[in-house]
């Protein structure tokens, strides 16, 4: 038996999944082929997003709560206890990008595991990136 694919999602992964089909479809579709991981400052993101994006939608907020509390259930949470220790390569590999996404980054050096996202700031880390457009040739060869 092969060890589980896994990736490390960024919080605009999250907010899709939240707010969309495609990205919750992957997840609950792949949770038992793969492991999914997010840094937990990405729960915090979406939730303070969360808010703004429902109002500008015109959907109910708490819906969104909801799906997201329930994506805790499919995606793991890495606390910053276990991520931080590859903080310094990380903000190096970010710098010259957006130097708050090194969270992501250092939990996906922790895990030696891919990021799944649609932000381009990790294009040129030297971290493999997916986008949810193909993300499913990675998930599918499991």
């Amino acid at each position: 038996m092969r060890d589980k694919k896994r990736l490390v999602l960024d919080a605009n992964i999250l907010l899709r999944a939240v707010f969309g089909v495609r990205v919750r479809t992957l997840l609950e579709t792949y949770e038992d082929a793969a492991r999914f991981f997010t840094p937990d400052i990405c729960f915090e993101d979406a939730e303070k997003y969360l808010e703004v994006i429902s109002a500008a939608r015109n959907l109910d907020v708490n819906t969104g709560h909801r799906v997201l509390s329930g994506l805790m259930n499919l995606v793991e949470t890495v606390d910053r206890s276990l991520y931080e220790e590859h903080e310094s390569t990380a903000r190096e590999r970010m710098r010259s990008r957006d130097i708050a996404d090194w969270p992501i980054a250092a939990t996906s050096l922790l895990l030696d595991c891919p990021i799944w996202t649609e932000d381009q700031d990790f294009f040129g880390s030297g971290i493999a990136t997916w986008t949810t457009v193909n993300v499913e040739f990675y998930l599918r060869n499991t």
